[in-house]
């Protein structure tokens, strides 16, 4: 059942965790404790210094080079054996530094301050460390907590969070406590669930863990990094090269042997010649002079803030035939921007010198400034803020809500998909509702009004845009009682408001020089396919012919034709992180060296399976 919480009744939920409305007793939860373990994360076993050492023995021509230096000392040869093994040691020194610096700054990203908890226990709050909590603790969350584990959700009011790093969308999803129908839904559809490190950005919620530690979904791509790391095209090739030299050099030393034999030369001397032109036939200085080259251009590669892990990485840029990237907050700049607006020029009610519909976003909110003088708040209304203070400042937005006052408000109901605010206009009330097209366009007073809205916003929506719909009503008096049903109608449109999470400028050149390069560039994301799409058009990675492919239609597909389309396909939208990695293997499987670039947590089991994970700066340089 793990995957299906969702389509589930709560009453089925608390079945299935053995749990009630009042959350589990303490005693039950210790013994379930001691039962199933903490609620971490178990990273991959970290590998010790003298590994990491002993590592930069274990290529094949070091091993050569090492056997070499032996037999140099056994036949007297003390002088080859000094050098070669000096060679050798300078060698693994050079890489065991890299390597073991790209470590303790991989280890120094990934800390992450502990988390506590708000748990309800045999009908009592309790504040506790987030790795107590166990299946069946019924837990207490609001805007600005961290989700401690996987949760169904139980009870949510005006609920939204943060799930990029998991999934790669952008916007703040709404979420709601009701069932979900379909079962295969992608992570990013499941708007009943709550996920472990994912953050509540709105709202207040109630809900049961329903998985904990490694089972969680977090944990699920905790499990994939610990793959066998796939070998790079220089560790192949010169394995290859160093075991074909090795079996030539073998080979011409026995026919020597053989040959000196045949003509009657002394056994000994024939073996001490043939065991030294072996010696002498190995380059003893090529490994060292290899490492020496990637170490300097690791070098030039950290002045651009890329940093090298494994110096052989470093070579195989050269090799990459695809670079399969994120998209947001890398090709986008994880910021959700206002880019077009749709005023309705019927609008006669002279209520300011700006239009109803920049007045609206300029009152319609609940950002505030913080002291650097940045806003705060949720993503889509700090949007709506900025684009109209960049017209007249961050003083005009305080000049207008200090002339017309909020004085009540309905708040953002997922139900509903909208929020109202009223605000004291002379002697009268305006009151502006603002949220999803379908519902704002549902509560107009003008039918023409209604179905000119839809068309515009069906155009804007095809041009990978979300779009925000504005409406507003004046009053002379306040209706009773104050709810949804007697103020949230009879509205007059005032607008559209259409916003994307924008391409980074520098993109569009990168992708360019890739193509040249003929390195084919795909996006692969978590968030819907139409804003995938758009964006992928826009910066030159989607072209005609080429298919954009969700993740249930890849669910779907069999393995043989999802290999016969996989380099015809640009866009991946809706994907799993599994999913991610079937992408990578079927490329790979085309005889493709694979280079992946991205900055969610959803990206890392590829950095094991890859050739080569490229970070950002990397990718601006290209």
């Amino acid at each position: 059942m793990h995957n299906y919480w969702h389509i589930l009744q709560i009453d089925e939920v608390l079945n299935e965790v053995q749990s009630t409305n009042q959350g589990i007793t303490v005693q039950e939860a210790e013994q379930r404790l001691k039962q199933n373990g903490l609620n971490e994360i178990k990273s991959k076993n970290k590998k010790p210094v003298w590994r990491i050492l002993l590592n930069q023995f274990m290529d094949f021509m070091i091993l050569v080079l090492i056997v070499a230096a032996i037999i140099s000392g056994l036949i007297g040869d003390v002088t080859d054996t000094i050098i070669i093994l000096i060679i050798v040691l300078l060698n693994a020194m050079l890489g065991f530094v890299q390597e073991y610096r790209a470590e303790k700054a991989m280890e120094a990203l990934k800390k992450m301050a502990a988390l506590n908890a708000n748990v309800i226990r045999a009908g009592m709050i309790k504040n506790i460390h987030a790795e107590e909590l166990v299946v069946g603790d019924m837990v207490v969350l609001e805007a600005g907590n961290i989700v401690p584990a996987d949760i169904r959700l139980f009870e949510a009011y005006s609920v939204k969070a943060d799930e990029s790093s998991l999934t790669g969308e952008s916007v703040s999803v709404d979420k709601v406590s009701q069932i979900l129908n379909e079962k295969d839904l992608p992570l990013g559809d499941r708007f009943n669930m709550l996920y472990k490190t994912t953050l509540i950005t709105a709202g207040r919620a109630t809900g049961i863990v329903v998985a904990t530690g490694m089972n969680t979904e977090i944990g699920r791509i905790a499990h994939m990094l610990e793959g066998k790391e796939a070998a790079t095209p220089l560790q192949k090739r010169m394995a290859d090269f160093g075991r074909k030299l090795s079996y030539l050099i073998l080979f011409i030393c026995v026919l020597l042997f053989v040959i000196g034999m045949l003509r009657g030369e002394d056994t000994i001397k024939m073996l001490l010649l043939s065991i030294s032109l072996a010696v002498a036939a190995i380059p003893e200085a090529l490994p060292a002079l290899i490492t020496i080259a990637l170490a300097l251009g690791a070098k030039r590669m950290v002045s651009i803030n890329a940093l090298i892990r494994k110096l052989h990485a470093v070579e195989t840029l050269g090799s990459v035939t695809f670079i399969c990237s994120d998209k947001t907050g890398t090709l986008t700049l994880n910021k959700m921007t206002v880019v077009e607006t749709d005023d309705n020029k019927n609008v006669t009610d002279k209520i300011s010198e700006l239009s109803i519909l920049e007045l609206s976003m300029a009152l319609s909110h609940d950002v505030k400034l913080n002291q650097q003088q940045q806003w705060t708040g949720d993503s889509t209304e700090i949007a709506l803020v900025e684009y109209v203070a960049g017209k007249g400042g961050i003083q005009r937005i305080e000049e207008l809500q200090n002339t017309y006052k909020r004085i009540a408000e309905l708040p953002f109901d997922s139900d509903r998909k909208c929020m109202t605010t009223v605000h004291q206009f002379e002697n009268r009330f305006l009151v502006i509702s603002k949220g999803a097209v379908e519902t704002i366009t549902d509560r107009l007073n003008a039918i023409n009004d209604k179905e000119s809205a839809l068309r515009k916003a069906n155009e804007l929506a095809q041009k990978g845009n979300r779009v925000i719909a504005y409406a507003y009503r004046l009053l002379s008096e306040l209706p009773q009682p104050f709810n949804f049903e007697t103020v949230e109608k009879d509205l007059t449109f005032s607008g559209l408001a259409g916003m994307i999470d924008p391409p980074r400028p520098e993109v569009k050149i990168a992708i360019g020089e890739c193509k040249t390069a003929r390195i084919h560039t795909v996006m692969i994301t978590g968030d819907h396919p139409a804003t995938a799409a758009a964006i992928a058009r826009e910066i030159g990675i989607l072209q005609e012919n080429q298919l954009v492919m969700t993740g249930s239609e890849l669910m779907k597909i069999s393995a043989e034709d999802f290999k016969q389309q996989v380099e015809n396909i640009r866009v991946y939208a809706r994907v799993s992180p599994e999913q991610k990695l079937n992408i990578v293997k079927a490329l790979q499987s085309k005889n493709h060296f694979v280079a992946m670039t991205g900055d969610g947590v959803n990206d890392a089991p590829l950095s094991n399976q890859l050739t080569l994970v490229l970070p950002w700066a990397l990718m601006e340089a290209m």
